[in-house]
């Protein structure tokens, strides 16, 4: 199943359970964001003549980087873009970026901007554009944020923070579609929540239509969203440990 954004030409290809792979296309060529698998990504460039550009890599767990090296077999000359800091874990990059580099793709400006806590080396792609994009990875969800794996509490929190900075009209491209699981734990955290239950309405229609949740907007995550409206690490903390131990 595939969702379509016409201004950004950005598609989601499904895999797995709940995987979304997403591939961003002008005219002939293609980027591809975070490839847990290769021949649903193969199918859909070959099917619609797209030459793969660059494969943007956000951190080192398998269900991100499963299908990159089958994809440089058949684009030997892609850019691999990842963390400088995971040669180890992402050996066949080719293109090693530091938090606040600057890249040309798809003649779009994309900045690199850390944010680590699911990982210690997470980043994320923001693409400069009329309507900006962030590919984040699994540090922001849908109405929820990625577990704290590798990193800290207070890491995670300072990555939030960096996402609150950006414009409030930045479309979120995560790399999961948990929405509804994330709103009814938010749900039982603030029952009363009326952003909340109309969000859920909203999803659950999107559900019914076998359509995405995702992409969603900042400002209305800004609304939705109880790990970016945590206005301390206390709050953000308590939530943190809350959802990991919700059923």
């Amino acid at each position: 199943m595939m969702g379509f954004n016409k201004d950004q030409k950005i598609i989601g290809i499904r895999v797995l359970k709940d995987n979304v792979i997403w591939v961003w296309k002008n005219d002939n060529s293609a980027v591809v964001v975070d490839p847990a698998l290769s021949q649903p990504v193969i199918e859909y460039l070959k099917a619609n003549n797209l030459d793969l550009e660059a494969i943007l890599q956000t951190h080192h767990h398998s269900d991100h980087i499963g299908g990159t090296r089958e994809l440089i077999k058949e684009w030997p000359n892609v850019k691999v873009i990842a963390s400088v800091k995971e040669k180890n874990r992402i050996p066949f990059q080719n293109l090693s970026v530091s938090d606040g580099d600057k890249l040309r793709l798809l003649n779009k400006e994309v900045q690199v901007i850390e944010v680590i806590g699911h990982t210690i080396s997470h980043i994320a792609f923001h693409l400069n554009s009329e309507v900006p994009v962030l590919f984040i990875g699994d540090t922001l969800f849908s109405a929820g944020c990625g577990r704290v794996f590798e990193g800290t509490y207070n890491q995670m929190y300072n990555s939030l923070k960096k996402i609150k900075s950006l414009p409030k009209n930045t479309l979120i491209y995560c790399a999961h579609e948990y929405t509804k699981s994330n709103l009814l734990w938010a749900l039982d955290i603030e029952p009363e929540n009326k952003n909340l239950k109309k969000k859920l309405i909203e999803v659950e229609k999107k559900i019914s239509l076998e359509e995405l949740t995702i992409p969603s907007l900042l400002k209305e995550e800004m609304k939705i969203n109880l790990f970016l409206r945590a206005d301390n690490l206390k709050r953000f903390s308590f939530l943190r440990a809350n959802k990991d131990s919700w059923v």
